[in-house]
């Protein structure tokens, strides 16, 4: 596997994102910074991901902003997974539940879709992590960008990005 710098304009450097970098730090996880690995093709899908990393699709972390009666919120769904919006509208007690658009998100996060990190995001959202994030010890997650992510406990992650830990996924078929 190749770790070596991209070109993309949106990729933000060598490694994290400054502001996902910045978040690190701030909540002393500063040594993951060193710990990201970086690809020279964007992996904007959990499939991606997984396949660069070489790890099962369940252990990456998908970071994916709904719309909840027009309020953005952040559900933390494993790789393998899909979010069931009828789980989480119940669980939010709200109207409606979409998935939010591509300027919400950026606007909400700071990151484009397909690099949003579990944290370290431009506002404050509530967080909702699907209980099946806790069956991996190790997870990995965008770390800002499409062609960076970090590793981190499962645990760590759902207690650092301040979540709820729920049942959201779609029922397997």
């Amino acid at each position: 596997m190749t770790t070596t710098a991209a070109t993309d304009a949106d990729a933000g450097g060598p490694g994290a994102h400054p502001r996902f970098a910045a978040a690190l730090e701030e909540l002393g996880l500063g040594e993951l910074t060193s710990r990201v690995r970086r690809f020279p093709d964007a992996a904007r899908t959990a499939a991606e991901a997984a396949a660069a990393i070489g790890c099962e699709l369940s252990e990456i972390c998908k970071s994916l902003i709904f719309a909840a009666d027009g309020v953005p919120v952040l559900v933390l769904m494993d790789g393998a997974s899909r979010v069931d919006v009828e789980l989480v509208r119940k669980e939010l007690g709200a109207q409606k539940v979409t998935r939010a658009k591509a300027d919400v998100v950026r606007e909400t996060t700071g990151y484009a879709i397909g690099g949003v990190p579990p944290f370290g995001h431009r506002t404050r959202t509530r967080v909702l992590a699907d209980r099946a994030l806790l069956r991996h010890d190790l997870v990995w997650a965008a770390a800002g960008n499409p062609h960076a992510v970090f590793p981190i406990a499962a645990a760590a992650l759902v207690g650092h990005a301040g979540a709820t830990v729920v049942d959201v996924r779609e029922p397997s078929a």
